[in-house]
């Protein structure tokens, strides 16, 4: 009974409602193609002239001049590198910089689902609608509606159109998908080489000259309790002299 049912749908729906889903999803395959074209030659042409700009900047190490790029045209894990400087360690900093640039993969990733998904299907939608075919193909031959085998391959032949149109939908979103894989990596490379350089131009001399301070104000708060003991008598005569050298060094 039940399969009396499907069969009577089957062979009222065939496989015609099928192409026009492969249609429509064809139709919006290449509207999302379309899109992220654009999207990724915008966002292509835009990184390759701050990379221009950026990359003498960061091989002179020309802090000012980094901060005045990326602040203007700069993407969010270049701004999170330069937001980190000054306010958090190397590490933290770097911690964040690839958080962003996960959340910047998502951005350019956007849609790209989909591609794959529908490159991946719609050949077996458009087998569906063949085997749909078929069926209806060999049912009106059982009922006497077609003569011979040369109407029963004419209806199979017809039906096979629907694995053409699959694969017609398929083929373009496989190699669309695949393309814009590619730009993703290319562009998310291209912008962690830059935040690494950003990172490496960080407030070099304040970190160089943070060891230099600690000990001169080491030395300096020695100096007087070296001179205070040598008064005393506690100390001797060499002493003496290193306290007399870093009160010296301190007037000076």
């Amino acid at each position: 009974m039940l399969t009396e049912k499907l069969m009577q749908i089957t062979l009222a729906s065939g496989s015609e409602w099928v192409m026009v889903v492969l249609l429509l999803l064809s139709v919006v395959s290449l509207s999302i193609i379309g899109e992220r074209f654009y999207f990724f030659y915008k966002r292509r042409s835009r990184l390759d002239a701050l990379d221009a700009r950026l990359r003498p900047a960061i091989n002179a190490g020309d802090v000012d001049k980094i901060k005045a790029c990326v602040e203007r045209d700069g993407d969010p894990p270049l701004r999170a590198a330069i937001a980190g400087q000054g306010v958090r360690d190397r590490e933290s900093t770097e911690k964040i910089v690839a958080s962003a640039v996960e959340r910047e993969r998502l951005v350019l990733q956007k849609r790209l689902g989909f591609l794959g998904t529908l490159g991946n299907n719609a050949p077996f939608i458009g087998l569906f609608g063949t085997v749909l075919g078929i069926i209806r193909a060999f049912a009106d031959l059982s009922k006497g509606s077609m003569q011979g085998h040369t109407a029963v391959m004419a209806g199979i032949s017809e039906a096979l159109v629907a694995t053409a149109v699959g694969l017609f939908v398929a083929i373009p979103a496989v190699m669309a998908f695949n393309y814009f894989q590619r730009q993703v990596d290319h562009t998310l490379s291209i912008t962690e080489a830059l935040a690494q350089g950003v990172l490496a131009n960080s407030a070099p001399e304040s970190r160089s000259r943070e060891p230099e301070g600690r000990e001169r104000a080491s030395a300096s708060g020695n100096a007087p309790r070296i001179a205070g003991a040598a008064y005393r008598g506690d100390l001797p005569a060499s002493k003496t002299s290193d306290a007399d050298a870093a009160n010296a060094d301190d007037e000076e």
